[in-house]
């Protein structure tokens, strides 16, 4: 039977593309690993290979289309003993042979990813931010981001977005879309490619008295900028003796996303929740990561705001309320337990969800933290909870060495040692630059059998 050639995904946010050359034509003969056409997004070009062996029976998308969605066939591959006949009997691949872009010289390439399950929630305890009985609408992370900055923008006229992509568009991860047409060009502001002087301009316009997002297209590019942010954003308000403030939010992707090696790759979290005068935000939930933007943006204080690229497109519940604002510094627990305390934020949420519904059906009750605030962080939460379990777990993306989870550890055992079972246990990243293929990469995260190991661990079972 004929096996479709669908339009691949080159990243879990990716939804369309453009199609820009086919390579093969109709008629040729294929083989499993062939470079059969190119694709472009505003990113990258990348090559379609073939993973099915036959011929080129229907071109169905012509090469320069433009906005072709993710999962449209492209083409039909007709196998051996096929004819022109048969098309029309056509059947989507299974996803184990779907195609999928690759760079030259790649093996087989693999099945691209299926969209993201939605972040989990069933376990979630009531958020005691949100009054009883508030109607819930159901968003996704970039609508609730693009919803808290258009609300902050039209309560405060100093309140502007600027970066890479913003305006023009939409947002390179579309997290701006419509804020052009409804605040015009002077509010959304397209940047060119130069992190540092674009920093540089909104730390700036936040000492004179504006109220910056600065969105970078990742924390990796803001490498660029760290002397704006920190030796000028974080450090003036102490520098100039309580008389200049800087009311900035710099916000962006921070952390792996998918295949985009180590360059692209790196979880900031240490780095800026190491240094004074910084706030840093890292949410997991819809609702949170409204409710904290919008607090960040009101902050008179420079805000990091570490946004998770994978995260992106999942959906959660996010209250319908006028002016609904999260606290910077509170952390949630999002599950009740009484055996072992699991901490952690962002996407590390992800993991420990989830390994506290397998450790429950070993009749282990985790109890899950989500911090969402790094810095300030809320110690409170974490001791009372650990008082309660006598043990600890903590899961992050980022680094072991100098991590946020080696930082919880050391405020655990400073106020909560006499009431410690057992060590604390930390998982992380492996320690190695983030590698670019796919299988490697899954090896350098964390797992949620690894966090269920070191759970299961510290109850010595």
């Amino acid at each position: 039977m004929p096996i479709q050639v669908l339009m691949p995904a080159l990243s879990p946010t990716m939804e369309k593309g453009n199609l820009a050359k086919w390579l093969k034509k109709e008629g040729e003969t294929i083989k499993s690993g062939d470079v059969i056409a190119e694709i472009e997004t505003d990113k990258a070009t990348m090559e379609v290979e073939a993973t099915d062996e036959g011929t080129l029976g229907k071109i169905l998308i012509p090469e320069g289309t433009a906005d072709v969605a993710v999962n449209t066939p492209i083409a039909t591959i007709l196998a051996d003993g096929e004819s022109a006949d048969d098309l029309a009997k056509a059947t989507a691949p299974a996803a184990q042979k779907a195609a999928e872009s690759a760079p030259p010289g790649a093996a087989k390439a693999e099945a691209p990813a299926p969209k993201a399950a939605p972040a989990p929630q069933a376990v979630a305890e009531p958020d005691p931010e949100v009054p009883a009985g508030t109607e819930m609408i159901t968003q996704t992370i970039r609508e609730a981001l693009r919803d808290a900055m258009a609300e902050e923008m039209r309560r405060d006229a100093d309140v502007f977005v600027m970066g890479e992509e913003v305006a023009e568009y939409q947002g390179a991860y579309k997290v701006t879309q419509g804020l052009l047409q409804e605040f015009g060009a002077k509010r959304v502001i397209d940047t060119p490619i130069t992190e540092h002087g674009f920093a540089g301009v909104g730390v700036g316009a936040a000492m004179t008295g504006l109220k910056p997002i600065v969105e970078f297209m990742t924390f990796n590019f803001a490498m660029q900028a760290i002397d704006q942010i920190i030796n000028s954003a974080a450090k003036t308000l102490y520098m100039s003796g309580g008389q200049m403030g800087c009311s900035i939010v710099f916000r962006g992707p921070n952390g792996a996303a998918a295949r985009v090696a180590a360059q692209h790759s790196q979880d900031y979290s240490a780095w800026y929740s190491n240094v004074p005068g910084l706030k840093v935000v890292a949410p997991f939930s819809a609702a949170d990561y409204k409710g904290l933007l919008k607090a960040a943006i009101r902050d008179p204080n420079p805000v990091i705001f570490l946004e998770n690229e994978v995260l992106y497109g999942h959906t959660g519940e996010v209250p319908k309320l006028d002016d609904f604002i999260i606290p910077i510094g509170k952390a949630r627990i999002v599950r009740t337990g009484s055996h072992v305390t699991i901490v952690s934020w962002s996407n590390g949420m992800t993991y420990a969800l989830k390994a506290a519904d397998e450790l429950a059906k070993e009749g282990i009750e985790a109890e899950v933290i989500d911090l969402r605030t790094l810095r300030p962080m809320d110690t409170e939460t974490i001791i009372n909870s650990v008082k309660k379990t006598g043990r600890a777990v903590t899961v992050e993306e980022g680094w072991a060495q100098s991590g946020v989870g080696a930082e919880i550890a050391a405020r655990i055992m400073e106020h909560a040692f006499d009431y410690l079972d057992a060590p604390v246990a930390r998982v992380s990243g492996k320690d190695v630059p983030m590698p670019y293929a796919a299988n490697l990469e899954k090896l350098a995260l964390p797992s949620v059998a690894e966090v269920v190991e070191a759970a299961k661990a510290v109850c010595y079972r």
